[in-house]
């Protein structure tokens, strides 16, 4: 297929695991990802949940591009609000220094946790304007001069590195920011799909090249969309409960690692429009799914996120899936 597909990662904990085994399941499958030919892998910033390893999203990109050779790695994203962008400019360009050309930084408004936790984690402001005087300086210490454009601060780590910006969103208003910017945008419409037509809509409507950001010369949308591909419909409906599952949890509160798979009659007639955007069946089923859903968004990139208890489950998905689109 002519749109390149790539792969968001949580590094999910199922129950009876460790942080420790996520992790490496995580890696494991980015030397996959790495071999079937996906575009990105990229980790996503959360805090204060047992089910989920991606914290440090800076340390698992590094990781993740010590154990592959082509892929491009990166964050997706790095939630600006809980960080000093001077820091996060010098952690990137450390990574581009290490690895190359093949770090991509993404960013988000959004904390990725609950308010008590962003409160502790805070360090920068979510304001729109200042989220954009926060990209301009990191876009600064990332060009030649590595100096930022509002504050005479100097970063050698970072100077040159021109590491890739992208702004994430899920709404109209990360849309317009991300388009005003004049930078590439990533829907999180796998689990944010109420105004996955508008926002795309804004973001081309006001992208803008004359911005002191812009770095791209026309829009550039990259949706996410869950997937669990598996040799029958029924096999993929059964493994897509644990995601149902989390949601579920998510609904009601519950703190628990990731769960196994149940009957998927246990869902018969309860719908959760959070999972709306999903790809669940067979190869030919996910593929037709996946197709509606790029001429549906005119998307230039999907970017995939599967969830499993079972780590072979998501390997397998994962080839399954590279197997019917590339």
């Amino acid at each position: 297929m002519s749109v390149p597909l790539s792969i968001l990662d949580l590094v999910s904990i199922s129950e009876g695991a460790t942080a420790r085994d996520g992790i490496a399941a995580s890696m494991e499958s980015a030397r996959l990802a790495d071999r079937l030919g996906y575009s990105r892998l990229w980790f996503a910033e959360h805090h204060n949940t047992p089910n989920l390893a991606s914290s440090a999203t800076s340390l698992l990109i590094s990781q993740a591009a010590s154990v592959t050779e082509r892929i491009r790695v990166g964050s997706g994203g790095v939630m600006l609000p809980n960080h000093a962008p001077l820091m996060v400019a010098e952690q990137y360009g450390t990574l581009a220094n290490i690895h190359g050309d093949r770090i991509d930084l993404g960013l988000g408004r959004a904390p990725g946790t609950d308010g008590t936790t962003a409160q502790a984690l805070s360090r920068s402001s979510a304001e729109p304007q200042a989220f954009a005087r926060h990209i301009y300086d990191l876009q600064g210490w990332f060009g030649e001069s590595g100096t930022a454009h509002s504050v005479p601060i100097f970063s050698a780590v970072s100077q040159g590195m021109e590491v890739p910006i992208w702004v994430l969103g899920s709404t109209v208003n990360g849309a317009s920011i991300a388009g005003q910017l004049g930078l590439p945008f990533s829907l999180a419409s796998h689990f944010a799909p109420d105004q996955i037509d508008d926002a795309i809509r804004v973001y081309r409507e006001t992208f803008s090249t004359e911005a002191p950001t812009a770095r791209i010369e026309k829009p550039q949308v990259m949706a996410g969309i869950n997937v669990v591909v598996a040799d029958t419909d029924e096999e993929a409906q059964r493994e897509f409960t644990t995601l149902q599952q989390m949601f579920l949890d998510l609904r009601a509160g519950r703190s628990r690692k990731i769960q196994p798979p149940v009957d998927p009659a246990q869902f018969a007639g309860a719908t959760n429009p959070m999972l709306d955007i999903s790809a669940v069946g067979s190869p030919d089923t996910v593929k037709a799914q996946l197709q509606e859903f790029v001429e549906r968004t005119r998307a230039d990139e999907l970017i995939t996120v599967t969830y499993a208890y079972d780590p072979a489950v998501r390997n397998r998905s994962i080839e399954l899936l590279a197997d019917l689109w590339f």
